[in-house]
């Protein structure tokens, strides 16, 4: 049996990696077969010299991000705890090495996958990237953050929030309300990542100075977007021509984020998304980067990346 210590500056570090009810420590805990006992100021790991050299690694990683400055989320533990499991501990530092931006509320948004940190990679050398996957991989927030991110360093003057607002049979004109009204639904997910990035004040701010623009994707067209971060959510739900329409909106000092998941098309029978379209006409354009995500990236609950797969699963099964 093998017995390890890891030592702690005081019990705020203790608090801050641990947990504030060791709900952090009870993940490593659960996710390796080994013995973790708190004794004052460190923890001893009891146990087989692999399981806890993998526990140990997990714990001196979420170590070293508080003592980076980042606020620790469940997400970064269970990260961590994936790439320890399938032996990428030496790859930690992909993820947890670069801060993207910080929030209102002072979190550290970082990648919190090889997958997403392929993505981000993706959107910082790439005019236009398309993010591609199912639900809870981060896409969405992450093309927020990163539009935030350019808006921040002044390298753009314009968030601009697109959607298609064709969705499950529904038509715009038929929803009651005003243009914002109308939209809000659609855009909500978009709102949200803002709101938790930006702050409910300085986003509101942004919004009534035309700074940040939401509109639907129809509402693109004849437009060309310059000095602009540009987000295309939901971008399945697309048809060819909306996708080349949107595009060939791109202007000048501009880039644009092009996110959806194929899993879930809601387009009428026999019409093709013009995301898949898009992503087989464009694979390899100079400019383009296509990134995929997968079951792997998602931070959502555990419980999700294993209902992703278990469908995955059964479409494979119906489709031969």
């Amino acid at each position: 049996m093998t017995t390890k210590k890891i030592e702690f500056k005081n019990f705020d570090e203790i608090r801050a990696v641990l947990g504030d009810r060791d709900e952090f420590l009870q993940i490593i805990d659960k996710k390796f077969n080994c013995r973790i006992i708190s004794r004052g100021n460190f923890i001893e790991l009891q146990g087989d010299f692999s399981e806890v050299e993998k526990a140990e690694n997990v714990i001196r990683e979420l170590q070293k991000l508080h003592q980076g400055g980042s606020v620790l989320q469940m997400e970064d533990v269970i990260s961590a705890v994936k790439l320890v499991k399938v032996n990428k501990a030496k790859e930690m530092h992909k993820l947890f090495g670069e801060t993207l931006i910080v929030t209102a509320k002072g979190t550290h948004i970082h990648a919190k996958s090889l997958g997403q940190q392929d993505y981000i990679d993706a959107m910082k050398n790439n005019f236009i990237t398309f993010g591609v996957g199912p639900a809870g991989t981060g896409k969405t927030f992450l093309a927020v953050a990163m539009a935030a991110y350019y808006f921040r360093v002044r390298e753009v003057k314009k968030i601009i929030l697109t959607r298609p607002a064709v969705e499950a049979g529904e038509k715009l004109g038929f929803l009651p309300g005003d243009l914002q009204e109308k939209v809000d639904p659609y855009l909500r997910p978009l709102y949200d990542a803002l709101q938790e990035i930006l702050g409910f004040d300085m986003y509101q701010k942004f919004v009534g100075r035309g700074v940040i623009e939401i509109a639907p994707l129809a509402y693109m067209r004849g437009r060309t977007l310059s000095d602009a971060f540009i987000i295309l959510d939901e971008a399945q739900n697309t048809t060819g021509m909306q996708m080349k329409m949107f595009l060939t909106r791109l202007g000048f000092n501009s880039r644009m984020v092009i996110t959806g998941d194929l899993s879930q098309i809601d387009l009428p029978r026999g019409t093709k998304s013009g995301l898949s379209e898009a992503l087989e006409i464009l694979n390899g354009v100079k400019g383009i980067g296509i990134c995929k995500l997968d079951s792997e990236d998602v931070v959502r609950h555990e419980v999700v990346s294993r209902i992703i797969d278990a469908y995955e699963n059964f479409e494979l099964k119906m489709s031969h």
